[in-house]
């Protein structure tokens, strides 16, 4: 059952398109002090913010799972993603789970200590947490310019 109704969404900014929805989403975490890698849907067709609660949705056309290689750790995202946040924070976090052995495990809020001390905290609705380096989570950014200067400089050493 999706939490989204046509009412939040009359009160929300609403974008469609994987390629908007990715920026969005990454502009968002970004905004919010968290890593730009810690939602990495795929074929998203709508994602959505309401300002005035902190509540954000995030749909793809199916299910996804992602494996984070600095952590050896698998995250499932449901087709519907949603939250509130805040600095820092993602609470009430719906749709996403991670597997532990042999068990998928629910996750309900996910925070960065404050001051930095770069570990990320995922808390499950039970209580139990985990904490990891947020830069396990974070992407970089590709750089054009970055790009040229290394073709610039590739042509310097062959001449």
């Amino acid at each position: 059952m999706s939490l989204v109704t046509e009412e939040l969404k009359a009160k929300a900014e609403v974008y469609h398109g994987d390629e908007l929805c990715q920026e969005k989403s990454k502009f968002l975490l970004k905004e919010i002090g968290l890593p730009n890698g810690l939602l990495p849907l795929k074929d998203m067709e709508e994602c959505g913010y309401v300002k005035e609660t902190g509540f954000v949705w995030m749909k793809q056309k199916k299910s996804t799972t992602h494996k984070f290689e600095k952590i050896g750790k698998l995250v499932s995202y449901a087709p519907e993603v949603s939250a509130h946040v805040e600095h820092g924070k993602i609470k009430k976090l719906n749709g996403v789970k991670t597997k532990e052995l042999l068990l998928w495990i629910t996750l309900s809020d996910i925070f960065v200590d404050d001051p930095p001390t770069g570990k990320i905290t995922f808390k499950t609705p039970a209580g139990l947490f985990r904490s990891f380096p947020v830069s396990a989570f974070e992407i970089e950014e590709k750089d054009g310019k970055g790009k040229e200067g290394k073709e610039a400089a590739v042509e310097v050493k062959e001449v």
